[in-house]
């Protein structure tokens, strides 16, 4: 493998670092992948595993030598690092009370898998089969996606001599595959009191969140190993693609822009355009060869409106020149809004006291350093549970994120009592955003939008989400620590009072998807059709969370894994 990295050296794995000129002529390459994020570094894998094919990986960010990033809670020293964040924030939002939140995003290898919750998560099986309806591909219904979940899967229940919990099915997992799932190594008497709650007032426990329907309440599966984080590049760049020679990797390489020629009167993309830490250079294909856009829901509509590929008018108010008319570029932007809910208890430890003085943190410091446990194994929340907002609802459509520790927002100190949060997400919103660039200027960050709350069925959502978290804390299993709802306040009891009072409180989870969704031919404003191809534009796929036509019922991540994992089939058989 070839490394140019972001000291200004190509090396390569062995040899001592040699000057490259600044403009020199590089290698042609059969597949120009832009991100080395979660989808990226799964493509890189599967694609250069063919000797006979050349593969270049484009990352604007550093190598994932940070300490932070591989420490559970180092996600606390990641977020709002410009070592490791693109630090976006979203602009003031109508439904957000005019606030504006914080976007993390990964600028690393790994991408967000290096700064995110480390929560294994599929969705249901009802978000794929809308899928396949959706844009007309029978590929996509769970039943076709579910292989290849398992495909990368090492699931550490299949392990020799690890526990079967009755009700998992390991006909529904994968074993020996590069991206680890593990069981959480820690437990809170707290949060097992929720869980007891939470049954009391009807959510059934569950021993795997991941068979399809995943209605119930447990600890959530994380991607780790052995207490250590488990990104993307340590699963599928370090074991194999940097001993392969056809292979090479760029990082702190920011794509500019698209390279397009006009072929048989049609757009066809040629290569990159990246600036280096040797200046501006160009990355060609081979002829039939195929630049991916991985750069995920935010960075790769904004590449592709750079490079004049997106909504005519606002490519022409910036001077771009418009080199194919596509409007659903950066439309269709979705997220899951999380409403935060405090509540103080009497009797049991928290991490708000646990970690109040130096020798507290010490302790949780040495029981990391000896067991890889503890606090400092957290994944950001470590109870999970999925209800459903009314018995109106057919499917779970409320995700819980549950944590033994408060503060006013993400980033400000924990708070000096003893409290848990249960974070409250509606796992289908209506509302929708978009990512638009403000500038034609790639360094600009692009103007994020979300339009959190902007419909009635989702600010009912919110208003319905709070009262269920009232009742499970209601609930006996509680009682013996004496909860007190701190936020919002049990003052507020109307709905319009508990919408508008969810906008104060309310959080991003970071999953933003669908800003380059796929889509049936007669669908004007899909970006991609249902092998991911870019419409109208040969030699082009986005492959990353952008192309999902409705965000799934849960955290993004893995299902980001299935779809660059059902892509690199489609590409290593030439379709």
């Amino acid at each position: 493998m070839t490394t140019h990295d972001n000291n200004g050296d190509t090396r390569s794995d062995g040899a001592a670092p040699s000057p490259r000129p600044a403009a020199a002529p590089g290698p042609r390459f059969d597949f120009i992948i832009v991100g080395a994020g979660t989808a990226g570094c799964l493509l890189a894998n599967r694609l250069s595993a063919d000797p006979s094919k050349r593969v270049l990986l484009l990352e604007a960010g550093g190598r994932d030598d940070y300490h932070w990033i591989h420490i559970p809670v180092g996600y606390l020293h990641c977020i709002g690092n410009p070592r490791t964040d693109w630090l976006y924030k979203t602009e003031p939002d109508a439904g957000l009370n005019g606030r504006s939140l914080r976007y993390p995003r990964g600028k690393v290898l790994g991408g967000s898998s290096s700064i995110n919750g480390m929560i294994y998560m599929r969705g249901q099986s009802r978000d794929y089969d809308d899928w396949a309806r959706a844009v007309g591909d029978e590929a996509w219904r769970w039943d076709a996606v579910l292989p290849f979940f398992k495909r990368h899967e090492h699931h550490w229940r299949l392990d020799a001599g690890a526990e079967r919990a009755p009700g998992f099915d390991p006909a529904l997992h994968g074993h020996g595959g590069e991206w680890r799932v593990e069981k959480q190594r820690l437990r809170w008497a707290v949060l097992d009191a929720f869980a007891a709650a939470a049954q009391e007032a009807g959510i059934p426990a569950t021993p795997d969140f991941n068979r399809g329907n995943n209605e119930g309440v447990g600890y959530f599966e994380v991607n780790q190993k052995a207490g250590w984080r488990w990104n993307t590049a340590k699963a599928f760049l370090r074991p194999t693609c940097y001993q392969r020679p056809n292979f090479e990797m760029w990082t702190g390489s920011m794509a500019q822009r698209l390279l397009l020629d006009t072929v048989d009167g049609q757009p066809r993309c040629t290569g990159v355009q990246v600036s280096t830490p040797h200046g501006l250079e160009e990355a060609r294909l081979e002829p039939g060869g195929q630049v991916l856009l991985a750069a995920g829901a935010i960075g790769s509509p904004q590449l592709l409106q750079l490079s004049g590929i997106g909504p005519g008018d606002l490519l022409q108010s910036l001077d771009i020149p418009v080199r194919h008319h596509l409007p659903g570029v950066g439309a269709n932007l979705q997220d899951h809004l999380q409403i935060r809910a405090v509540f103080k208890v009497h009797g049991v430890s928290t991490l708000n006291t646990l970690a109040d003085s130096w020798f507290g943190k010490a302790r949780i410091g040495l029981e990391y350093a000896l067991r890889r446990s503890g606090p400092m194994s957290m994944a950001p929340s470590q109870l999970g549970a999925f209800a459903r907002s009314g018995p109106d609802k057919d499917w779970p459509d409320l995700e819980y994120h549950v944590q033994p520790l408060s503060l006013d927002a993400f980033g400000e100190p924990l708070h000096r009592f003893n409290a848990f949060t249960a974070s409250v997400c509606n796992l289908n919103p209506t509302s929708r955003g978009s990512v638009r660039i403000r500038s034609a200027d790639a360094a600009d960050a692009p103007l994020i939008a979300p339009n959190y709350l902007s419909t009635e069925e989702d600010r009912q959502v919110a208003a319905r989400s709070l009262r269920l978290t009232r009742r499970i804390v209601g609930q006996p299993a509680l009682a013996r620590y004496r909860p007190e709802e701190f936020r919002p306040g049990p003052q507020f009891e109307t709905d319009e009072e508990l919408a508008r009072l969810a906008g104060d409180i309310a959080t991003t989870i970071f999953h933003p998807v669908g800003t380059c969704r796929m889509g049936r031919a007669d669908d004007e404003a899909a970006v991609v059709d249902s092998r991911l191809r870019v419409r109208g534009v040969a030699g082009l796929r986005v492959i990353d969370a952008s192309v999902m036509p409705t965000i799934t019922s849960g955290n993004t991540n893995s299902p980001t894994l299935m779809l660059a994992e059902r892509a690199a089939e489609w590409l290593c058989a030439g379709d």
